[in-house]
């Protein structure tokens, strides 16, 4: 069995449809299908023609974790996607409840059985830094999110010695791709130009700001099914790739280029048709929660033994937009 957190999210269930395109079928989806506010649309949507063994709830899953009711399964990977990823979220008990009291009880499952353990992380550990390297001395998050997701980076690094089998976080940069019209206002500006441009001819974008231009902005934006395949190489799930055994990382994951704002209206505008942009004044509950610069520094994630390429923003975007 594959495990997989998350499992209806964006993330999450292009790693479900990943996986069937290499035979994988035999996958528990675990995730939280409630209402919630900051949601624009149902989740379940995106399981839509995928194939897997089971569905549990969040609680659930967790309840039956902690009573030992899964002790005797033959658990293959554990890609854990799971976490309130609402960077506007201020909730700070809930929060490092699902993102890091969640992901310990995962992880200490995983460590007992040795089970490779693949989770999610993100770039917004970094917030005010300037610099993406993996070290303490650039991780300086803006909201609870990114904390709550670097203490968990921090919990996992001080257990690394102790380790006998694979554990990575990675940390994902402005991930964008098919299945994310439920995320509401955390969709990617991908998802957000698109449905401005068909329904009004007009991208809007922020004026200049953070030292850049209007429209100079620059984030490292990452296809979406680059970051699957990153999961399933350190699984060891990718058919034909022999993933290093007991690696033991917290690793960026983004394509180590940053691309403008401007780079994504014009990377749309010939999937969609032509049409305008105009700039809007940077929103004032934006203001010291915005990164204005990303870019990944891939070494670590190349010495821990992932070579393959990223797609680049163009044929992303190309990607993205094909009928599913």
């Amino acid at each position: 069995m594959i495990i997989v957190t998350g499992g209806a999210g964006f993330i999450g269930s292009n790693l479900v449809h990943q996986l069937n395109s290499i035979g994988e079928k035999n996958i528990l989806v675990v995730d939280n299908l409630a209402p919630a506010p900051n949601l624009s649309g149902p989740k379940f949507l995106n399981l839509a023609g995928a194939v897997y063994a089971d569905y549990m709830d969040k609680r659930e899953f967790r309840a039956l974790l902690k009573c030992g009711d899964f002790e005797g399964a033959k658990v293959r990977a554990i890609l854990h996607q799971g976490a309130c990823s609402n960077t506007l979220e201020d909730d700070g008990r809930y929060m490092m409840d699902n993102n890091f009291t969640y992901s310990k009880e995962l992880l200490h499952f995983a460590l007992e059985h040795r089970i490779p353990f693949v989770y999610a992380s993100t770039a917004a550990t970094y917030g005010a830094s300037a610099s993406f390297t993996e070290v303490p001395a650039n991780e300086r998050p803006l909201n609870v999110y990114g904390y709550s997701k670097l203490v968990f980076d921090n919990y996992v690094r001080r257990l690394m010695p102790e380790m006998k089998s694979t554990v990575v976080g990675l940390r994902y940069f402005n991930v964008y791709g098919p299945r994310e019209q439920h995320k509401g206002r955390m969709a990617s500006v991908l998802h957000h130009f698109t449905k401005q441009l068909k329904e009004t001819g007009v991208i809007k974008m922020f004026e200049g700001s953070g030292g850049y231009a209007d429209g100079e902005q620059r984030r490292d934006f990452v296809f979406v099914n680059d970051l699957c395949r990153i999961n399933m190489f350190f699984t060891g799930l990718l058919p034909g790739e022999h993933a290093p055994k007991n690696v033991h990382a917290v690793v960026n994951a983004g394509t180590g280029e940053a691309r403008t704002f401007k780079a994504v209206a014009e990377a749309l505008m010939k999937v969609h048709g032509p049409g305008k942009i105009e700039y809007i004044p940077f929103p004032g509950d934006l203001k010291n929660r915005y990164q204005h610069f990303t870019q990944a520094d891939i070494t670590g994630l190349r010495n821990a033994g992932y070579t393959a390429p990223f797609t680049s923003l163009e044929e992303g975007t190309v990607e993205t937009f094909k009928p599913l």
